[in-house]
């Protein structure tokens, strides 16, 4: 069977299915529609378990080869996919671009690129295949360690491209992929963000950009990068590794909770989904017991105090009385755009709720997360001179590592560089601590700011 050059169209046929896909009888006329309907397959699980049995009931020839191929593909058996599409590969483009798809998802980028580089040339004005092709052949490059010469070549390549292919995600995403080898970390930024205003469901860009955000501990890029990936079915089970791990480093432990949790319920037997899942709940049950709940019951005191308790000019009490705002924590509910459009609320009165709001450490606008920190701050005793001994005495640095009240994931890394005390902490730099897996900016930034409440710091490096 061979099909149209709109067979590689992305904007071609991109209505989602009303219903369930019909492997056996729907029309497929282009990869679009195959990876649309794929999302379908994967909503609940029983359109997914539905859909598996569907593809086994497919014969191996003709027409149902290929579609048993095709659906094999969709369920994530890319080994069985590329072994039943390679006989359809030389006459159909959608089983082409699938096979090829398989193989670069198997890590077999090196069969993978003569497919690509031959429907680029059947239709060059088709971004994908050519974008591909170039993925396939950096990957090669960096398998066999000539990164530098695969970025440079990948370069050279995007320059002798047609003009059209400048506009595309794969454009954007290539040069951002190339920069970021070269360590061009900013630029690079700038090309993934490109790619995701054009095409905002590239999954290798947003993948990408979030590993690299949180790398530069831009912690909001690489979260919404992260989250947008996480809504894309199916779901990469990696994805929520990732999301969980950065949501730790940033102490919502139950949100990385939940990332684990998913994982385990659909594979069980994933022992790093459950330890993690595990330590992640231990973090939670942790924090409620010895340190959100004073804070929350503080931030609660400071709240439910009335307004009548605070001296108030008598426009701005009787405005506040006509709102309904009785105490603290109807105020920080509110903007100070809300309150001036208030009729007879002013300037004037404004300055004086800020006042009293800024007497407790609160504004307007104020988020809840936002409150308890500013609790926290206004709570949180002085931290030591360096080297000052303890008013409980014995040596600072001689304290445990638990005097720091890291995160699980901090805690872990440091654990294993045998860190024992205060003292083995401060003997590493920021380098040393940045070269070991799953240690980034973000952990580092925690790491710094709990030595910095002790008056300690990390060694300079050598």
């Amino acid at each position: 069977m061979t099909t149209s050059p709109s067979a590689l169209d992305a904007t071609t046929d991109a209505t989602a299915p009303e219903a369930a896909f019909d492997l056996r009888t729907a029309p497929i006329p282009n990869f679009t529609t195959l990876a649309i309907a794929r999302t379908e397959v994967f909503r609940t699980r029983r359109d997914l378990e539905s859909f598996t049995r569907s593809v086994e009931s497919l014969g191996t020839a003709g027409d149902e080869g290929r579609r048993r191929g095709l659906g094999l593909w969709m369920i994530g058996r890319y080994e069985q996919a590329a072994q039943a599409l390679a006989s359809y590969e030389q006459n159909d483009v959608v089983s082409a671009f699938t096979r090829g798809g398989a193989l670069m998802s198997l890590g077999r980028c090196s069969e993978a690129a003569p497919i690509f580089a031959r429907l680029t040339q059947q239709y060059p004005a088709e971004p994908k295949p050519r974008g591909l092709w170039l993925d396939a052949q950096l990957e090669i490059a960096l398998a066999k360690g000539d990164a530098e010469a695969g970025a440079a070549a990948v370069r050279e390549a995007l320059k002798s491209a047609p003009s059209e292919f400048a506009s595309s995600a794969e454009f954007h995403y290539l040069r951002g992929r190339a920069l970021e080898i070269e360590r061009e970390f900013e630029a690079a930024l700038d090309d993934y963000a490109a790619a995701r205003e054009i095409d905002p469901h590239h999954r290798t860009n947003l993948s990408r950009l979030a590993h690299l955000a949180e790398r530069c501990g831009l912690d909001d890029i690489a979260l919404e990068a992260y989250r947008s990936l996480a809504r894309q079915l199916p779901i990469d089970k990696s994805v929520l590794f990732n999301l969980g791990i950065l949501l730790e480093d940033l102490g919502r432990d139950q949100e990385a909770a939940a990332c684990y949790d998913v994982i385990v319920r659909n594979e069980p037997t994933n022992s790093r989904a459950r330890i993690y899942l595990e330590d992640a709940r231990s973090a939670i049950d942790m924090y409620y017991d010895e340190d959100l709940e004073r804070k929350e019951d503080r931030l609660n005191q400071i709240l439910r105090t009335p307004i009548t308790d605070f001296e108030l000019s008598v426009r701005a009490r009787n405005c506040l009385n006509k709102m309904n705002i009785l105490v603290l924590g109807d105020l920080v509910k509110l903007t100070e755009a809300e309150l001036l459009s208030y009729k007879n609320f002013g300037e004037t009165s404004l300055n004086e709720i800020k006042e009293i709001l800024g007497s407790k450490g609160l504004r307007l606008g104020m988020k809840h997360e936002e409150a308890v920190a500013s609790v926290e701050a206004a709570t949180r005793p002085r931290a030591a001179a360096a080297g000052a001994a303890p008013a409980e005495g014995g040596s600072l640095l001689d304290r445990p590592l638990s005097q720091l009240d890291l995160s699980i994931r901090v805690r872990r890394a440091l654990e294993n560089l045998a860190c024992m005390t205060l003292h083995d902490v401060v003997q590493h730099s920021e380098d040393e601590l940045l070269s070991m897996p799953n240690f980034g900016h973000t952990s580092l930034q925690e790491l710094k700011r709990k030595l910095a409440e002790q008056g300690l710091k990390l060694a300079e490096p050598n």
